[in-house]
């Protein structure tokens, strides 16, 4: 039998073991040598079995200490929450935060807010011209008192200079309802998600743990004259976060 189906075997019985909850979050995984007796495998391949769980965020290998099951409470996301309409009377909370609070949990963030002439993509998804402005509040998000994600929210500086969104400090109702304050609600939006691996700034913020991939989740909110008012990126530790997007035909 191949090397690699026997390391595939491996992995697959402890990744089974993870997911029927016979090895708890927390748990230390058999060691090297006892994987190898119970597989009768060699070193080698347990140690690419193990590779293959650290690589899908299952495991976390600890110098000295041993091999344990990470701690996964994703957060559970809904995209399409953020254009909701509360009811009447009803403060419009940020999205992020009634996330979180709704799972039982504590919400925080850490906000900068700057002008700056933005990225490329941004900026050509905002529309702007050659060397056109941007305000963008870039937050650190905790939950629990860890860091979870980040936001970038960019929106363009003529449109919102003289706003809130302009100014350091929290918005409770969110920049969203600033926006529809300012004459421009945003009625689409379209999202893009992709994922990689985190840059060595992406891991240092946000406590990475090795192995562990980054969704990149960019929104561009657009109002009713289908101009480009926000781009929001998002950069979301997979481990951390469940994305769920619920579509009805009409």
């Amino acid at each position: 039998m191949a090397r690699s189906s026997l390391y595939q075997q491996v992995a697959a019985e402890v990744r089974r073991a993870i997911y029927a909850g016979e090895l708890a979050p927390g748990d230390q995984i058999p060691t090297e040598a006892d994987l190898m007796e119970a597989h009768g495998v060699s070193r080698n391949t347990v140690r690419l079995a193990l590779g293959e769980l650290e690589n899908e965020g299952l495991i976390l290998r600890m110098r000295r200490r041993g091999t344990f099951v990470r701690e996964r409470r994703p957060l559970l996301m809904r995209p399409q929450d953020e254009f909701v309409r509360l009811d009447q009377g009803v403060p419009r909370f940020d999205a992020f935060v009634h996330a979180v609070t709704a799972e039982g949990r504590s919400a925080d963030q850490r906000i900068e807010v700057s002008i700056v002439e933005p990225p490329e993509d941004v900026a050509t998804r905002l529309a702007l011209a050659d060397g056109g402005l941007a305000v963008v509040r870039r937050r650190l998000r905790f939950v629990d008192g860890q860091p979870y994600n980040t936001l970038d929210s960019y929106f363009p500086l003529d449109l919102v200079a003289d706003s809130e969104i302009s100014r350091p400090g929290d918005i409770t109702r969110g920049a969203n309802r600033v926006l529809e304050e300012l004459g421009h609600p945003q009625v689409r939006a379209v999202d893009d998600i992709s994922a990689r691996m985190p840059t060595s700034d992406e891991s240092l913020r946000l406590q990475l743990e090795p192995g562990t991939p980054v969704v990149i989740y960019v929104r561009v909110g657009y109002d009713a004259e289908d101009t480009p008012v926000r781009v929001a990126v998002s950069v979301l530790p997979a481990d951390k976060h469940l994305i769920r997007y619920e579509l009805e035909r009409h």
